[in-house]
């Protein structure tokens, strides 16, 4: 399952394609919540971009959201603090 609920936050699977020319969210392939980012993987930026493009899809402030694992490796697992896993698919567009 690519989303789960752990407490009063969803937590997110997903596998993050960088330098991909824009940032979208593609599908969900082997569990893992498909993103395209047009941020490169360097210095963390692929990870930012990763918040910043999840903060403004989810309409929940940056502080909202954590990497939990993944920071250096394109499989991560990304925390939605105050959100259930339905209004993260909801947001999405992506049907659990």
């Amino acid at each position: 399952m690519w989303i789960k609920a752990r407490g009063d936050a969803a937590i997110i699977t997903c596998r993050v394609h960088p330098n991909t020319g824009r940032d979208a969210v593609k599908e969900v392939r082997d569990d893992q919540l498909v993103i395209n980012l047009s941020a490169p993987a360097v210095e963390g930026k692929a990870n930012e971009a990763l918040v910043r493009f999840l903060s403004k899809r989810l309409k929940v402030a940056k502080s909202r959201i954590s990497l939990i694992q993944g920071g250096k490796n394109r499989n991560k697992v990304v925390a939605i603090e105050g959100m259930d896993p339905s209004e993260v698919a909801s947001c999405l567009k992506i049907n659990q």
